[in-house]
């Protein structure tokens, strides 16, 4: 990690604390969060100052992204899918790809998206690739839906899909612009928090996709070597919001005598949890062996329900009353998204059983 990243200022989390309420319950806010990650300079966090970022590596943009869904999961997670997004851009042999976007990505003038949830089942075997890819002279025509995809502004975006060749082979991934010619997307998914997520779905119908847009040939093995820190930065999500649970819970008048233990407790085992997702994130050992990752994301979604429990607990009555705790019921909220995230829960339990069968046998 490097001091050379900004942690956030006392204005960037004034500004995000101030909105979290609003940006969970209402969608008009919704074309804000991006510009004010820019503006606050989070979005060049954990990137090679070479790249126009401030230095360091990707456990600073985790340090980071934790620390905004202490305040806010929904500004959070839009962090998180432009960092994502990013991330995989990174780590893509396309220079053109790269030049093409990169500092309107940094700037936020232009949102990432990775619309990657249906490869991630693909690849354990759970559904169907659902775009198509038809060869042309100049590159590709995609047919397909993505039935949920975040951080798609309506003010332009450009989104990481797999695709499935037509014929068949590998999947690729590539990198799709908002603007293209039958790239549709839909109206803001109903969502039950976190509305301002500019939350959708994207039909694609013959979309011509030129030969610069694709970010690898074979998408398989090239997920999987970026799979390290799109997980470890998902996980950021999780632990921001059961510290800010850890904290509240920490800090009501109810946290006294057992329940005292409990909070402390559940807080030393945040920080160890942290502490091996920063010590692991980088280099090879996750890209072979991706399920100590795993086992840490689900040990991350269990502590946030627990968290939440606690606070439930120490804050009691109060923490049902709208006027008095509002950030209470937000983080309630917020927690029913991190078990259903790709990849679930589920996707994560089926994967670590198949990963044991396979060490067993």
């Amino acid at each position: 990690m490097s001091t050379s990243s900004p942690l956030l200022t006392d204005s960037a989390r004034t500004d995000i604390a101030q909105r979290a309420y609003v940006l969970d319950t209402q969608a008009e806010l919704a074309s804000t969060v991006l510009p004010m990650l820019a503006h606050h300079d989070l979005l060049r966090t954990g990137l090679p100052v070479a790249q126009g970022g401030h230095g360091g590596d990707v456990r600073d943009a985790i340090a980071a992204i934790a620390e905004v869904a202490s305040l806010s999961l929904t500004t959070a997670f839009v962090f998180w899918s432009q960092r994502a997004f990013i991330h995989y851009l990174q780590a893509s042999g396309n220079e053109a790809a790269r030049e093409r976007c990169w500092d309107a990505l940094l700037r936020g003038e232009i949102a990432g998206a990775v619309g990657l949830s249906n490869v991630i089942k693909f690849l354990s075997r759970i559904e169907a690739l659902q775009v198509q890819a038809k060869p042309q002279a100049q590159g590709w025509s995609l047919d397909g839906v993505l039935p949920w995809v975040s951080n798609v502004r309506s003010q332009g975006f450009v989104v990481a899909v797999a695709v499935q060749p037509e014929g068949g082979g590998l999947p690729m991934v590539m990198a799709l612009e908002s603007g293209l010619p039958g790239l549709v997307r839909s109206p803001d998914l109903d969502l039950l928090g976190m509305r301002a997520s500019n939350t959708a779905a994207l039909q694609l119908n013959q979309v011509t996709v030129p030969a610069h847009a694709l970010l690898a040939q074979a998408g398989p093995p090239y997920l999987k070597a970026a799979r390290p820190g799109f997980l470890g930065m998902q996980c950021a999500l999780s632990i921001g919001l059961a510290r800010a649970a850890l904290q509240a819970a920490a800090q009501g008048g109810g946290a006294r005598g057992p329940l005292h233990g409990r909070v402390v407790e559940a807080q030393k085992l945040l920080g160890q949890i942290e502490a091996e997702l920063l010590d692991g994130v980088l280099g090879d050992r996750w890209v072979a062996d991706v399920s100590p990752l795993f086992a840490l994301r689900m040990r991350l979604a269990g502590l946030v329900q627990q968290a939440l429990q606690l606070e439930l607990q120490a804050t009691g009555g109060r923490a049902y009353l709208q006027d008095q705790q509002p950030d209470f019921g937000r983080r309630w909220r917020e927690s029913a998204f991190i078990p259903i995230v790709t990849p679930s829960l589920t996707q994560l339990e089926g994967e670590l059983a198949q990963h044991a069968a396979q060490v067993s046998a």
